[in-house]
């Protein structure tokens, strides 16, 4: 196998880079104010993969010189336990982000938790008011946190997207659509256009693509047939594939057929490694942004 890691984007060296100007800025905001932000962590359940992102998320924050409090509620907690929670939340003045970590047990309504979380404490930038602004252009709020890390990735890695033609497999409310709006707004000015499930003959989409963001929930989706010489490939996708050889038994895989793609791309983000520390580096971001809302009104 070929080496192809002077392609990769890194996505670990970036996010330290994001999350060192935080973690100045949580200190120069201490010594002024005597206050730091403050991140609340909501899981119902017990779900492995829940339990570690909520983990890694309260750890960044101790790092950061964030204030964090996780809540566990059980796997049958009611919907009114959880916004009973998410009230108490909304009324302490010492959380400035609410996130509540997905996906919740069945009968909660994720689209009714959403709406509970006060507009200005929404970081995940779930809630309507935020992502109507978004859409409308207004980025001095709150923005989702992969496709701002998408963002921050091309930017730090100087990858011109002016005049580009950038291909969006995928049309999910976390991440496909927001990636549209923030790749086609002023300033980043990309052509875009969106792939599906229902899009007929998607090769002919990517083989024009000068920049491809995957995230289609597919392993390996993207092969090497479907990109041209040059492109910039953006792998979103986290997914499990069995792997007898590993000592785990599986293996964690992108929605790009890394192998395949990465001798025809200019650069590509790995899988782990590449998107994922943007993720949570972003959402340390917002909660920097939720506090000084409060502080500069």
């Amino acid at each position: 196998m070929m080496d192809f890691t002077m392609k990769n984007i890194d996505g670990k060296a970036i996010s330290e880079a994001v999350n060192k100007e935080t973690a100045a800025e949580v200190e120069a905001l201490k010594q002024k104010t005597g206050k730091v932000p403050g991140l609340a962590v909501v899981l119902v359940g017990d779900n492995p993969a829940s339990k570690v992102y909520v983990g890694s998320k309260v750890r960044k924050c101790g790092e950061l010189g964030i204030y964090s409090e996780k809540i566990i509620l059980p796997a049958d907690a009611s919907q009114d336990e959880l916004l009973d929670v998410i009230k108490r939340l909304n009324n302490d003045p010492a959380i400035h982000g609410i996130l509540v970590q997905s996906p919740v047990p069945k009968q909660i309504d994720e689209a009714a938790v959403v709406d509970a979380i006060d507009p200005d404490k929404d970081v995940d930038c779930f809630h309507a008011r935020n992502v109507g602004r978004m859409m409308l252009g207004d980025f001095s709020g709150f923005l989702p946190c992969t496709p701002w890390g998408v963002m921050q990735l091309l930017e730090r890695s100087g990858i011109e997207t002016k005049g580009k033609h950038a291909v969006i497999l995928g049309r999910s409310n976390i991440v496909g659509k927001p990636m549209t709006a923030l790749l086609s707004a002023k300033g980043a000015d990309a052509t875009v256009t969106v792939c599906h499930s229902r899009t007929q003959d998607i090769a002919s989409y990517t083989r024009s693509a000068d920049i491809i963001v995957a995230a289609i929930g597919k392993p390996e989706f993207l092969r090497g047939d479907m990109v041209k010489e040059g492109a910039v490939i953006i792998d979103v996708g986290i997914n499990r594939v069995e792997d007898p050889s590993s000592e785990k038994g599986y293996k964690l895989v992108g929605d790009v057929a890394y192998d395949e793609v990465a001798p025809k791309a200019s650069r590509i983000t790995p899988v782990p490694g590449g998107v994922g520390p943007m993720t949570i580096a972003m959402l340390m971001k917002n909660t920097l942004r939720a506090f000084l809302k409060t502080i500069n009104g």
